[in-house]
């Protein structure tokens, strides 16, 4: 960490001397915020927009599926590995696959859309490419937060249950009042892990669409890659938006966890 801020402050070019490299200040930050990297503010929303959504959307699926897992008995176990498989493949390996699923000309998905008498969208174009790095995204992660929100559904008190059952609420009124509010620590857990990890997103985009179409999936870590290593090799440049996603990160960590401590304290 303390190399990269000291980068971030030169204007280094990979394959020259370490030694040639001048400090040049907060420059390459004042490029990345005044606008004269086009591609930054960009990248800053494609980054802010993928992270949000996909949290979201894995939240809600992953709880949905959560539920259904802890109120089966039978197959259980079978059903649950079943639904862990995409998470324990590699990001790289997953982002060949779909892509290979998502091809205009040969892929499946298009296939089983025409057999359906559809027209099937170009998913890797500017138009949809970003769609298509957040259906992959959901679909390898969804059963990560799974398997956290069964372990907080597991372990829930049977007391709250039993006498709400007794009281005649409904299941929703169960899962409303009761169920949530004792599993939001658990709730909250499981946002923080895939928010940082969504927010720092590098594989499968790179996989995927190669921050492309031009810049319509461009993530910070992508457009960190763009100007450190893909032609131009400006380190320094690179190493100032490492710094900005650094930031990132660790100030949406100090929130959730902030947040996370303080609704311990009020249950």
């Amino acid at each position: 960490m303390i190399f990269l801020y000291f980068i971030s402050m030169t204007n280094y070019d990979l394959g020259t001397p370490l030694s040639s490299a001048k400090f040049i200040g907060f420059d390459n930050f004042i490029r990345l915020f005044s606008g004269k990297d086009r591609e930054f503010w960009p990248s800053i929303r494609v980054t802010t927009l993928l992270s949000i959504t996909a949290t979201l959307f894995e939240l809600i699926l992953g709880f949905i599926i959560a539920l259904f897992l802890n109120s089966i008995e039978k197959f259980k176990g079978s059903i649950i590995s079943i639904i862990m498989l995409p998470m324990v493949i590699t990001p790289v390996i997953v982002g060949l696959l779909w892509k290979l699923m998502l091809n205009n000309d040969h892929g499946i998905i298009n296939w089983i859309i025409m057999q359906l008498g559809l027209n099937p969208p170009a998913w890797l174009s500017s138009q949809y490419s970003l769609l298509s790095v957040l259906i992959v995204e959901i679909w390898q992660w969804t059963p990560f937060v799974t398997l956290i929100l069964l372990s907080g559904l597991t372990a829930l008190p049977i007391e709250p249950l039993e006498a709400s059952s007794i009281d005649g609420a409904t299941y929703l009124d169960t899962l409303i009042y009761i169920i949530i509010p004792i599993m939001r620590p658990i709730i909250l857990l499981a946002v923080l892990f895939r928010l940082i990890d969504v927010i720092k997103i590098f594989d499968i985009v790179f996989v995927l669409t190669g921050g492309g179409p031009g810049s319509a999936t461009e993530t910070l870590s992508i457009h960190a890659y763009r100007l450190g290593f893909y032609q131009t090799g400006w380190i320094g440049r690179a190493s100032a938006t490492g710094v900005i996603l650094a930031i990132i990160a660790t100030v949406a960590s100090f929130y959730m966890i902030k947040f996370l401590q303080e609704n311990r304290r009020s249950m």
